[in-house]
């Protein structure tokens, strides 16, 4: 699964700063702390008729991650809000859209990590393209990677940062084996997330996910959560082992960038039947209805 250049993101107009430029002109400075030590926060949003789904919701995250760092300035939702606008109407964007939006901590006067050097505020990206879900419909293969997620003494995985190299090394091993994406265990040897995704299993129709210990709060995750307990599809979290993985009957995927995907193979073995299952289907479907008929108006 390799993502493709869409043509209609070539003219791109990016906002840095509330300033619009093309997309090959578009730069941050060399002294920014997201160049200088991956100090920044991000959000993944996405736009469905004009509306972005759970558009508070991530933008409530964005402000817990920037606090959790202590970033001394955090600009308002309103204002971000008016940037994604004009960032939208700039583009002509109106479905189909991924925003990327980051939060640095600002510009330094030198280099180095220490956040005194920090004299000039937050760096705004709004990074917007035509881009439709991700991930294939007829199913993922995952490889268990030797990559660990740290656990919350090591670093909070509720703070929503961009330092990803824990991820993009599981990515690599994945690309390597021939895989989509690669599953994520804890130290302690639970499931924890892929690379990029909540993972969920079924079994005897009940949904599981892993617990919130080394894996983020996710907004999809907690969306298809929701719609199980409005439906009364038996639902939980817990501690989840690669022999839980192995013996399920249903896999998929949650996030953003891919909406639900579902998983047919793990390290090799079949999962379920080894096609998309009825409840991942009948999930994917409740998901569509509610990000069809939900959401902010910006576009």
């Amino acid at each position: 699964m390799l993502q493709q250049f869409n043509e209609k993101n070539r003219d791109l107009l990016i906002n840095i700063n509330g300033e619009l430029v093309h997309r090959d002109k578009a730069g941050i400075s060399p002294f920014d702390s997201a160049v200088q030590g991956g100090d920044a926060v991000w959000e993944g949003l996405r736009l469905y008729h004009g509306r972005i789904f759970k558009l508070h919701e991530h933008l409530a995250r964005l402000r817990r991650s920037a606090e959790a760092l202590a970033f001394p300035e955090i600009p308002q939702e309103e204002k971000i809000i008016e940037e994604i606008k004009r960032t939208l109407v700039a583009n002509q964007m109106r479905d189909g859209v991924h925003i990327r939006l980051t939060l640095t901590r600002g510009v330094k006067t030198t280099s180095g990590m220490d956040p005194r050097l920090n004299q000039s505020g937050p760096t705004l990206i709004v990074l917007a393209e035509h881009k439709p879900p991700v991930y294939a419909k007829s199913g993922l293969t995952l490889i268990t990677s030797r990559i660990r997620r740290p656990p919350p003494e090591i670093l909070d995985p509720r703070i929503h940062h961009t330092n990803l190299l824990n991820s993009i090394l599981a990515k690599i091993e994945a690309t390597t084996a021939g895989a989509d994406d690669a599953l994520m265990l804890d130290t302690r040897g639970l499931v924890a997330e892929t690379n990029a995704t909540h993972v969920f299993l079924v079994g005897n129709g009940e949904v599981a996910t892993s617990r919130v210990v080394a894996c983020p709060e996710g907004i999809t995750r907690a969306t298809v959560l929701e719609i199980c307990e409005a439906t009364g599809i038996p639902h939980g979290e817990s501690d989840l082992t690669l022999d839980d993985v192995y013996r399920a009957d249903e896999m998929f995927c949650t996030g953003t960038m891919g909406e639900l995907a579902g998983v047919i193979k793990v390290d090799g073995r079949i999962i379920g039947s080894g096609e998309i299952g009825p409840l991942t289907r009948r999930l994917s479907g409740l998901f569509a209805e509610r990000t069809a008929n939900e959401g902010l108006e910006v576009a």
